[in-house]
């Protein structure tokens, strides 16, 4: 098993909560994690009918047959049985008694804030970070093959497993299948464009109604669709930093995915070299660094708080993060050359920010990382190293 970083995390919440939640989209690594870290309980699976069944029936009686807790995998098929490990883990002292995943985050999150508040430590497990894999000596040789790639575990477990023929199965088994359960989806190909829709303009603003009208669907139809992708860890939305400096902001999200290996397979890219010269480059670059960031923080147990800046007269800052104290911002550039241009918009923040100004950072595709003249320019190869 490749060593996952949120692993201290989760021990660390089973010593502090009665229940662990480990959500993340499916084929991320849950399952794995969780027997790993709890060899000695019971496993249940509910994706497994007669388990599902058992547990819909007769929920006290599901929840008996695990006197010291157990592992429940996919726990949201059942949300019912939440209810009733309320006064189960009431009447325990037990720490860590029951550790539950989950693969659609919006449902479960729901179900546990109105059933088990305060009884649960919620944790987020992405697909592998660039950094987990270099310390497994599994990293890819190349930014156009790590973004190609992307992060799933089963790529890395199967030697020169295919991406493509596993994106494509992930397509069809997962994400078409919860599509299927959450929506009524009459016409598969219809939201199979949808999706491709979506690829297409990963990192541009939200806009449902042209996606909407792109697609022959209604503006709602398109929202609800969106929000089924965001539950199932899918797609994201990059939400717009508030911070307006006396200037008028865009309040619109950005659209981006959670790994940029599924974002290629959607984009019909066949190879690593495609990306070389490929039009949405730069976006998949930068969703790709925006993840990156994400796998750091959420794999720590903390709060990413990233965000985007945009005014009406165009600047732009890709990525900003708010600390609390102040705002550390990054430009994203998939070029291997670096470019003084690169930071016009990072100079502008900064005289607009004053005193809550924090370091200004370059993300790009080169193979180096250096300071120039106040800004820290990272490769993408050393992002892990970069809080």
């Amino acid at each position: 098993m490749i060593p996952r970083r949120l692993a201290d995390v989760v021990q660390t919440y089973a010593s502090e909560f009665k229940i662990v939640a480990i959500l993340g989209p499916r084929q991320a690594g849950k399952t794995t994690l969780a027997r790993h870290l709890f060899k000695n309980k019971p496993y249940v699976n509910l994706e497994e009918p007669d388990s599902r069944n058992f547990a819909e029936e007769d929920p006290r009686g599901f929840l008996n047959r695990f006197p010291e807790g157990a592992v429940i995998d996919e726990a949201q098929r059942c949300p019912q049985l939440f209810s009733y490990l309320q006064p189960r883990v009431d009447a325990s002292h037990r720490r860590g008694e029951f550790i539950l995943t989950g693969s659609q985050q919006l449902g479960m999150m729901e179900t546990i804030t109105q059933s088990l508040a305060g009884r649960v430590g919620t944790v987020s497990l992405l697909p592998f970070s660039y950094t987990e894999l270099k310390n497994a000596e599994l990293q890819p040789e190349s930014i156009e093959e790590a973004l190609f790639r992307g992060g799933y575990p089963p790529l890395y477990d199967i030697p020169r497993a295919d991406p493509q023929r596993w994106l494509n199965s992930y397509l069809r088994t997962y994400v078409e299948r919860d599509v299927r359960s959450a929506l009524n989806v009459r016409d598969l190909s219809m939201f199979q464009r949808f999706l491709g829709l979506c690829a297409g303009n990963v990192g541009q603003l939200l806009n449902t109604e042209r996606l909407g009208a792109d697609c022959g669907i209604s503006h709602n139809t398109a929202r609800s669709w969106l929000s089924v992708l965001e539950a199932g860890f899918v797609v994201f939305l990059l939400q717009p930093h508030h911070a307006n400096f006396r200037k008028r902001l865009v309040k619109t999200p950005k659209l981006y995915f959670y790994d940029t290996g599924l974002l290629t397979r959607l984009l019909a890219v066949e190879t690593p070299q495609q990306l070389q010269v490929h039009p949405l480059r730069g976006s998949i670059f930068e969703n790709w660094i925006v993840t990156e960031l994400m796998k750091e923080y959420l794999h720590r147990g903390q709060e990413p708080r990233l965000y985007f800046w945009r005014d009406s007269h165009g600047h732009e800052i890709d990525i900003l993060r708010d600390t609390g104290l102040h705002y550390q911002v990054w430009e994203c550039k998939s070029g291997m050359t670096y470019r003084t241009e690169w930071t016009e918009d990072l100079e502008y923040w900064q005289a607009l920010a004053g005193v809550v100004a924090g370091e200004k950072r370059v993300a790009y595709g080169g193979d180096e990382s250096f300071v120039r003249k106040g800004v820290r320019v990272v490769s993408w190869k050393d992002l892990g190293n970069e809080r």
